[in-house]
C-alpha cells in the first residue's frame, strides 16, 4: 500500500531532515512542507533531493499539516517533524493493521534517543475517544487518507506551534474532530518513530503553558459548557505534586 511521509518544518530547519531509506519501498514517497516564519516565501534550497517540496510564507505548523493532507495522493500518510527517525518495519505492521481493521487513524508510540518510550502508553489496542487521546503527538499518527479526506476533517489552524491561540493541542483536537465525524481511531502499541526527549509538548511550569493547555479542552468539547471543566479536572489531577501545585491545578481548571 502506498504511503506518504509528510514532513513539516521551517526553512531554517530544513537541512535537519534525515529521510528514511525508501529503496525497498517504491510506492512510499516524501512530501516536505516548509514555512519561512515571515511574510516572505521560504528558501527551500536545502531540501533533500528526490522529494516533493511545497513552500509557504508565515507561521503555523497546522497550516503545513493541512497542506500535506490536501497534496498527498497515497493510500496512507504518516506525519513527520524535522527531527524524526522512523521505524519502517513497524510502519509496515501498522499499515497491515489498518488495512485489516479498516480504522481511519492509528496512533502508535515513540521512543526517545535513549530507546525509552516517551510516555506511559497503553499496553494493548485501545479505541480512542475524547478522553484518552489528549497526549497524542503528530509523529505517532498514521492515517487512511481516503477516510480523512472523506470526513472533511483538517487540523484546526488556531492551535499548534506558531498558531495564534496556543502552541500545542492540534493533534488531540484533530483526533477529537475525527471521532465526532465517526472515523474510527485506535491506539496500537507499535513503535513508529524516535523523537528527541525535549519537545514543545513537555512544558507545564509557566502560566502560559497552563493556560494554553486549558484552552485546548474548550475546543475539543466545543458546544458543551460542562465537559471542558471536567476534562481539565481529571487531566490536571494526575499532575498535582509533579508539574502542578494544588493552587495552579485550580487555575488550570478555571483557565486562570
Amino acid at each position: 500500500m502506498s504511503l506518504t511521509f509528510g514532513y513539516s518544518t521551517l526553512s531554517s530547519r530544513l537541512a535537519n531532515i534525515q529521510l528514511p531509506d525508501l529503496s525497498n519501498h517504491p510506492d512510499w514517497t516524501v512530501l516536505i512542507t516548509v514555512q519561512s516564519g515571515e511574510t516572505s516565501e521560504p528558501d527551500t534550497s536545502a531540501a533533500p533531493s528526490n522529494t516533493k517540496v511545497l513552500g509557504f510564507s508565515g507561521r503555523g505548523v497546522t497550516k503545513l499539516r493541512n497542506a500535506v493532507i490536501k497534496n498527498s495522493e497515497t493510500d496512507y500518510l504518516i506525519f513527520a517533524d524535522d527531527d524524526i527517525t522512523f521505524n519502517l518495519a513497524n510502519i509496515e505492521l501498522a499499515i497491515q493493521h489498518m488495512k485489516k481493521t479498516g480504522i481511519g487513524l492509528l496512533l502508535g508510540q515513540a521512543t526517545d534517543e535513549t530507546g525509552k518510550l516517551r510516555k506511559n502508553y497503553p499496553t494493548k489496542i485501545t479505541q480512542l475517544n475524547k478522553i484518552n487521546s489528549a497526549k497524542a503527538a503528530t509523529y505517532e499518527m498514521l492515517v487512511d487518507l481516503k477516510q480523512i479526506k472523506a470526513s472533511g476533517v483538517l487540523f484546526d489552524e488556531s492551535f499548534g506551534a506558531g498558531a495564534e491561540t496556543t502552541y500545542l493541542g492540534d493533534e488531540y483536537i484533530f483526533i477529537c474532530d475525527l471521532v465526532s465525524a465517526g472515523v474510527k481511531c485506535e491506539f496500537v502499541p507499535i513503535t513508529l518513530a524516535l523523537h528527541p526527549k525535549d519537545s514543545s509538548g513537555s512544558g507545564w511550569g509557566t502560566d502560559h503553558d497552563r493556560k494554553a493547555r486549558a484552552l485546548i479542552f474548550d475546543r475539543a468539547f466545543k458546544g458543551n459548557r460542562t465537559l471542558p471543566y471536567l476534562a481539565r479536572l481529571g487531566f490536571g489531577l494526575r499532575k498535582i505534586g509533579k508539574e502542578l501545585s494544588f493552587r495552579n491545578y485550580l487555575k488550570f481548571i478555571f483557565k486562570k
